[in-house]
């Protein structure tokens, strides 16, 4: 009669936890919460991605690992330099700095871009801590007085078990990491797309004070003409001794001018020096006598299509978009119980069959109020990054469209000077000249003549790096050369 009474009392109990279960299941289902937005387009991230099966509502991504070497703190890995060198070979025997090679060599270099490289790593290696269980438990209890008593058998427990999360828990957390490290991989690839930028912007300034050198030079051996002319024209008594000190003046002032040029050369090579991670006073081979520009400009709308699918950092915001769906996924899980499977062997029972133990525990999640907390708070994230996504959208489409004009304007200005303002300087400066020689014109203005001609020099150089810099930031907001 005990035995059955026994045995009612566990059917009993074994039906008390299913009603538990199927309560905690209904009020999943009837909690409030906002319909989930709409995934961003997936183009870019299936590039980052390697095929997986779906089993969830939001895919089972997988991110790609950092080509990187592992090194302890020990010691340095074979075929690892932790210093990176001070790279005083790069470019030897170069006869000029060649930008391919320059952004490359930054890139390899460049310790922030290494810092980047260092969190993706870091984020892929979340995915297997998350998807672990937890550690068994060994469970061990002795009765000491009984191994050295011989009327009492020797009593002791030997016990293991383990805790198992509902079915799913696992697998969102999961892929809540691989999303993480997927736009952690993304991160790295915008990071070196704004590292290629900045390469470009230095180089483009290195080459801009090598001609701003050369205009120079060529101003103070044109100038030094027109006072040779003029002191011998003072000599024969045919101007006054005015016209010679205006020619000391202005080879004055072209000098000081090379004195600031210098200076600006000296932080250009720091500048690029710091971004090859070097000393800052290392010497840099010059930058090419002349950059072509060619080629017709860009179709925008082709671009911002382009960039949509293209840009890194919002790819990387639809991943974080997909890693918070995918906790509010595992919210939903944590209305369900999680196990824990027991074993052990008792000898403090005195029938034999009665040591050989299994059990099973399980919380019971009957506070519903924290839970659905949970589940709005993950809502609430979840709309929050699609705001956020959208934004970014919105931002991307408006920085192309805003490059694009900005590109348009200097080439049309590129073209101004070419076609019109250095024709018409070049003819005016001749002009003066042979009319100061013919004794038509006065010094001051065959000086006004050169100093236009520098100065529109200097400005078509100008327009020349602007047009290069324009460029490079409608490759950097599309995403991609175009």
């Amino acid at each position: 009669m005990p035995l059955l009474r026994h045995a009612g009392s566990c059917a009993k109990a074994g039906w008390l936890c299913a009603a538990l279960m199927a309560g905690c299941a209904s009020a999943s289902k009837q909690t409030p919460v906002a319909m989930l937005p709409p995934s961003p387009p997936a183009a870019r991230l299936a590039e980052t991605l390697q095929p997986a099966s779906s089993s969830t509502n939001h895919g089972s991504p997988r991110a790609r690992s950092p080509e990187f070497t592992v090194v302890n703190f020990e010691e340095p890995a074979a075929g690892v330099d932790s210093s990176a060198g001070d790279g005083e070979e790069l470019f030897s025997g170069q006869a000029e700095l060649a930008l391919p090679a320059l952004v490359s060599a930054i890139q390899q270099r460049n310790q922030s871009l290494q810092a980047v490289l260092a969190a993706w790593g870091a984020a892929v290696e979340r995915f297997p801590q998350v998807v672990a269980l937890e550690d068994p438990t060994l469970q061990t209890m002795f009765a000491p007085a009984s191994f050295s008593s011989s009327t009492i058998q020797s009593s002791y427990i030997l016990g293991i078990a383990q805790k198992l999360p509902w079915s799913g828990k696992r697998e969102l957390r999961g892929q809540v990491a691989q999303w993480q490290a997927i736009a952690a991989s993304l991160d790295y690839d915008e990071a070196q797309l704004r590292l290629a930028e900045t390469a470009r912007l230095a180089y483009y300034e290195f080459y801009y004070v090598h001609r701003q050198l050369e205009i120079n030079d060529a101003g103070l051996a044109a100038v030094q003409s027109f006072r040779d002319t003029a002191n011998s024209k003072f000599i024969a008594s045919q101007v006054t001794q005015q016209d010679v000190l205006q020619a000391d003046v202005e080879l004055a002032q072209l000098e000081q001018r090379r004195v600031e040029i210098d200076q600006a050369r000296q932080v250009a090579i720091a500048r690029i020096n710091t971004l090859l991670h070097r000393e800052p006073q290392l010497h840099l081979p010059p930058p090419p006598v002349q950059i072509e520009i060619s080629g017709a400009l860009p179709d925008v709308d082709a671009l911002r299509a382009i960039a949509v699918e293209k840009r890194p950092d919002l790819a990387a915001m639809g991943a974080r978009l997909g890693a918070e769906q995918n906790e509010l996924s595992l919210m939903y899980k944590d209305y369900y119980p999680d196990f824990e499977l027991m074993g052990k062997y008792d000898t403090f029972w005195t029938d034999p069959a009665q040591r050989a133990q299994v059990a099973m525990n399980l919380n019971i999640p009957l506070n519903q109020n924290r839970r659905q907390a949970a589940v709005r708070e993950a809502t609430f994230r979840v709309n929050k990054m699609q705001a956020e996504y959208n934004q970014q959208l919105d931002t991307v489409r408006s920085e192309v469209q805003v490059a694009g004009a900005r590109l348009s304007a200097s080439r049309r200005t590129l073209d101004l000077y070419i076609n019109k303002l250095l024709p018409a300087t070049q003819a005016n400066v001749a002009a003066a000249t042979s009319g100061y020689e013919a004794g038509t014109v006065d010094f001051l203005r065959l000086i006004q003549a050169q100093r236009e001609f520098i100065e529109l020099n200097d400005k078509y150089q100008m327009a020349i790096v602007e047009y290069l810099r324009n460029r490079a930031e409608l490759d950097r907001v599309v995403g991609a050369a175009w």
